[in-house]
């Protein structure tokens, strides 16, 4: 890393008050972004999605567990693989116990992938996770919300993901989908976001941006080739 400059205490001060001023400035952007966020129109789910889940089949409404609200992390785990995607487990590493404080709040919580129950949680319990996770092996369900992506787009070289066509290099995508429940039963979807847009919701990376080394990943041959899962490192 390049040298930085070293300066008496009070010019250390002077600077950290400048930044400061930039810090919060972006913390009212980004509670202005949170209050846009909530203000997004919705859109009524009509599909009877049915998942494998830990009690067996559940629906979309099932996964609620009592609660108006529903967060669901598209979690990349391909019906052939062996292993989730490493920077999945990655994320997958910040979700353990959020869930107890999420329900105080009228949230649930869970992961879901289109590999088998079982092999998601032998892979669950080699990685000693908690959260909840569920198949939706056998329905559109990941199809639908762009985290998974069809044998023709793949040969066709375009997929849809993150509200554009692009090219991508698997067949499943990592994302997150939020639902509301009214109390009539009626599911409306609130809010997705994929890509980058999943950055806010990694604390080790948070972590990592009040280092001076930061992320450190600039001569990588991309951002998050370091990453590995938990017990290969």
């Amino acid at each position: 890393m390049k040298n930085q400059n070293v300066v008496t205490a009070d010019e250390w001060l002077t600077a950290r008050q400048e930044l400061l001023h930039r810090e919060k400035d972006f913390t009212q952007a980004r509670d202005e972004l949170s209050k846009a966020r909530r203000e997004m129109p919705w859109h009524k789910v009509t599909s009877d999605y049915v998942f494998d889940g830990p009690d067996g089949s559940e629906t979309l409404a099932d996964l609620f567990v009592g609660k108006n609200q529903l967060i669901i992390y598209h979690f990349m785990f391909g019906p052939e693989w062996q292993e989730g995607c490493p920077s999945c487990s990655f994320w997958a590493d910040n979700f353990d116990h959020i869930d107890v404080h999420l329900e105080q709040r009228d949230i649930a919580f869970l992961a879901v992938s289109r590999a088998s129950l079982s092999t998601l949680d032998a892979y669950k319990q080699r990685m000693g996770w908690r959260f909840k996770w569920v198949s939706s092996f056998g329905n559109s369900f990941n199809f639908d919300y762009q985290a998974s992506f069809t044998p023709d787009a793949m040969k066709n070289g375009s997929v849809y993901y993150n509200y554009h066509e692009t090219q991508f290099p698997s067949e499943e995508a990592p994302g997150i989908s939020v639902f509301f429940r009214d109390d009539r039963g009626d599911i409306y979807h609130t809010y997705s976001c994929y890509a980058r847009g999943l950055d806010m919701l990694n604390g080790a990376y948070h972590y990592m941006d009040l280092t001076p080394k930061g992320r450190d990943e600039d001569e990588l041959a991309y951002p998050m080739a370091w990453v590995c899962r938990h017990d290969q490192y």
